[in-house]
């Protein structure tokens, strides 16, 4: 082997780990980037889910109070259309 030969191998193999190093730093980002990836989806929707939690008792409340206040002006419809009904044999 010539020493041309030689020098131009053992630029090769410089080059080769160079390479290889910096593709280990790319492989490890990618696997860095992905572990925080699955980290931050887990912590949104476990803030999600506990919010639901700590809201839902406030929920259903709103939700009863809404019912009692359809089926109140439903009662008081129902009553309106029956003095409707009282005045019409009146004026008959």
């Amino acid at each position: 082997m010539n020493p041309e030969e030689r020098r131009l191998l053992e630029r090769a193999v410089t080059l080769s780990e160079e390479n290889n190093n910096i593709l280990r730093g790319i492989r490890r980002a990618n696997r860095l980037g992905f572990i925080w990836k699955i980290v931050y989806w887990i912590v949104i929707l476990a803030v999600s889910y506990g919010a639901y939690v700590y809201i839902q008792p406030y929920v259903d409340q709103v939700m009863k109070v809404y019912q009692g206040t359809v089926n109140t002006s439903q009662k008081v419809s129902s009553q309106f259309s029956g003095l409707e009904n009282f005045f019409k044999k009146f004026q008959q």
